[in-house]
């Protein structure tokens, strides 16, 4: 059998095609446009989205033998509001997670109806790119379209729903709206009256190795493939990576180094920070998860090769960086605002400590020690709930750099597991795939059998010692800057 795993991304879909042993046969890009209609606001086409998944399908699958094509299932970034109208036509362009327009909203939902709620509700308070605060959001700035809506949903799950026809999404994309009870995975009756929604306006829950439906038949014509090829619910983008790098279970790591950056931790237990600075989310494997996400993460290094030093060769910019530990210069990594564990979308990246000696690969190196730092911020929440973690898996691409590894294992202080695929959400969306068709009995199963790891970054105690006083020193730059930021959002 031959299960497909889509990885619906921000700038890109990546398809992939796996077999039932986890061998990968195929691996097809697609890009599509991202809007920037006003200053913080981040919008998609889904058309766009559906678009390029059938062209990348048609190209993933043109040379394998389509009769074994079992199932197809899907990682997709979370938190998008995709609406619909009576005729299932999208109403508006898909507002994204890295989008920064909710602010009012989230103070509501934070400050009036109040944090304890929230949590009590949904397990989570509210952060800009959640999808309540943006709806509450188009029901104040767009009521038109508002009262237009028939069915709210996710990226991921509208492409689903384009390919078979059901209204569905599964309970770790979910998570990430603050419309779901994460303890109780039901949709909050209480949240849908502070929105204003009614429950057949949300999808049909599912897990995320659960069949939602077959192909459409049309579509299955047009691609070449059987009508009994199963669509698998998937998983939000964090988790369906969780899965693909075997992070399933109880106190299991990943990083993912994407352009956003998450500290993803898998727990057969509900749990709840005191603060809310992780968010408590289901996990695609049936239990539940702590994640600490931040906005910019290889964007930042994207952004400084790209945009700045107008370069796209990555690696020669790391080559001479052997000074670990010993940077004077620091950067803040919140290009986009900043979620875990500030939840500021007032928090915007700079760079603080240079000096006339400070040299453009002491800039490279911040910006890669940066986003370490930034995400170690909420591992040390993590371990203040008495969670101990020895070791991570990493994906994504940043998790390409061998340097930025090596970083990350020692500012962290953790084993670094490189495994075999680092394919991330593809990969476990194809995991799921197989699942959901009945290869492997449940998805702890299937990724103890298919994820293999290939190598281990170990910290090196003399540069995790370097690196804890650096990191003590970043973690007084943002309170001392925090009004900074926001007097400079008012001009």
């Amino acid at each position: 059998m031959l299960f497909i795993g889509i990885d619906l991304g921000t700038s890109a879909v990546k398809l992939l095609l796996m077999d039932e042993n986890g061998k990968i046969h195929n691996i097809v890009s697609k890009e599509y446009p991202l809007h920037f209609p006003h200053p913080g606001w981040s919008e998609q086409n889904p058309t766009d989205w559906y678009e390029q998944s059938i062209a990348g399908i048609k190209e993933l699958i043109k040379d394998c033998d389509k009769s074994q094509i079992a199932g197809i299932s899907f990682g997709g970034q979370m938190h998008g509001l995709v609406v619909l109208d009576k005729q299932d036509n999208v109403i508006r362009p898909a507002i994204l997670w890295n989008d920064g327009r909710t602010t009012k909203e989230t103070n509501y939902l934070n400050q009036v109806i109040g944090k304890e709620k929230l949590s009590q509700y949904t397990a989570n308070i509210a952060f800009t790119g959640f999808t309540a605060p943006k709806l509450l959001w188009m029901k104040e700035n767009e009521p038109e379209n508002f009262a237009k809506i028939s069915k709210i949903m996710l990226p991921k799950d509208y492409l689903a729903y384009c390919l078979s026809g059901v209204h569905c999404t599964d309970y770790s994309d979910a998570s990430g709206t603050l419309f779901l009870d994460v303890k109780n995975r039901c949709w909050s009756k209480e949240m849908m009256e502070v929105c204003n929604i009614s429950e057949d306006m949300l999808p049909k829950l599912f897990e995320s190795y659960e069949v939602v439906g077959t192909i459409k038949h049309e579509l299955a014509q047009e691609l070449g493939i059987s009508a009994d090829v199963k669509i698998i619910a998937g998983a939000g983008d964090n988790a369906a990576a969780a899965v693909g790098t075997g992070t399933v279970g109880d106190g299991r790591c990943n990083i993912s180094l994407g352009t956003s950056g998450t500290i993803f931790i898998s727990s057969k237990s509900f749990g709840v920070d005191k603060n809310n600075a992780l968010h408590s989310f289901d996990h695609a494997d049936g239990n539940f998860h702590l994640m600490g996400c931040m906005l910019s993460a290889a964007s930042c290094n994207k952004w400084w090769m790209d945009e700045i030093l107008k370069t796209k060769d990555y690696g020669k910019e790391q080559e001479n960086i052997t000074k670990l530990g010993e940077n004077q210069v620091f950067y803040l990594p919140y290009l986009m605002g900043e979620r875990s564990p500030h939840n500021d979308p007032f928090a915007r990246a700079m760079f603080i400590g240079m000096t006339m000696d400070t040299t453009r690969e002491d800039m490279t190196q911040a910006v890669l020690e940066g986003v370490a730092f930034a995400l170690r911020d909420s591992l040390e929440i993590a371990r203040s709930l008495g969670i101990v973690i020895e070791s991570t898996k990493i994906c994504g691409g940043g998790a390409k750099s061998p340097l930025w590894k090596k970083i990350i294992a020692n500012v962290m202080n953790l084993k670094v597991e490189v495994i075999e695929s680092e394919e991330g959400p593809g990969y476990g969306g194809a995991i799921l795939a197989a699942v959901g068709c009945g290869a492997f009995s449940n998805v702890e199963d299937a990724a103890g059998k298919l994820v293999k790891v290939i190598d281990t970054v170990e910290p090196e105690q003399s540069l995790v010692s370097k690196y804890e006083e650096r990191y003590q020193m970043f973690k007084q730059i943002y309170p001392t800057v925090k009004e900074l930021y926001f007097k400079l959002s008012s001009n």
